[in-house]
């Protein structure tokens, strides 16, 4: 079984890493690709591009002219611990995770990315922001998906292959990011929890900001318990939330957390 989740905006480059394990990513040569094409952009096409202020354009065109192999623990760190947005909150590895649990998270979980592709936990990334429905023309297409292609599915395919319990990807990204995945190419079951919340007797809806969150707990629990199956996830109850077979499908779980 193998998770897949969405990168983060927010990045923690300043935090100690409380782990020495750490991995290369294994589409850099792609990445570079990538890099040299944004490395022609201004900051004022950064920001039309990606719907940003021009101080954050300016901050990433420099972080494109600073990325640099080989990536080292001085220059770069572990994706698991560079992102820090509200997924990265919910599973809480810094928090949470003891050094059996990195080394699980490397075999079962997988991190979507515009600029690197597919990165384990482990992987070492320089800071960067690219997100993967930006349409920025390349030498494979008009946008990343059509960068990307099929790579992304063969190596979740491989991995798939190789990773503990049966071939299901827990599918726990954004829409956008999970654009860049071909399930019936990839051969495998998709499983994608849903996490509803409401109040009191209201009818219980997507709230963005707490499906996230969410969404890392899933992850981070999956990861710690060391879980198989998918029958199992009907355990999860993390933040308040619980399983709701009556709102579930075989491969849509739903989460309901009443307030």
């Amino acid at each position: 079984m193998l998770i897949v989740v969405s990168p983060a905006k927010s990045l923690d480059y300043e935090s100690k890493v409380p782990t020495r394990k750490s991995s290369e990513p294994r589409m850099l040569d792609d990445a570079a690709c990538l890099i040299e094409v944004m490395r022609t952009k201004s900051p004022d096409e950064v920001a039309r591009l990606m719907s940003i202020s021009e101080d954050l354009a300016t901050l990433n065109v420099e972080r494109y002219h600073d990325w640099e192999p080989p990536f080292t623990r001085r220059n770069a760190r572990p994706a698991l611990l560079a992102f820090a947005g509200d997924v990265y909150i919910g599973m809480d590895p810094r928090g949470r995770f003891d050094e059996r649990d990195y080394t699980h998270a490397q075999k079962t979980l997988r991190i979507l990315s515009g600029l690197y592709g597919l990165l384990r936990p482990l992987d070492l990334i320089q800071p960067y922001r690219l997100e993967m429905g930006t349409k920025v023309t390349n030498p494979r297409g008009r946008d990343l998906y059509e960068f990307w292609g099929n790579r992304i599915t063969d190596a979740l395919a491989e991995d798939l292959a190789s990773s503990p319990g049966p071939e299901v990807l827990v599918n726990l990204a954004s829409n956008e990011y999970f654009k860049a995945v071909r399930p019936k190419r990839l051969g495998a079951r998709v499983v994608t929890p849903t996490f509803l919340d409401a109040r009191d007797l209201d009818e219980p809806k997507i709230v963005s900001f707490f499906a996230k969150r969410a969404r890392g707990a899933l992850a981070g629990w999956i990861i710690r318990n060391r879980v198989r199956s998918i029958k199992a996830l009907a355990d999860f109850d993390e933040l308040g939330y619980r399983f709701a077979p009556e709102r579930s499908r075989p491969d849509r779980p739903v989460f309901v957390r009443r307030s």
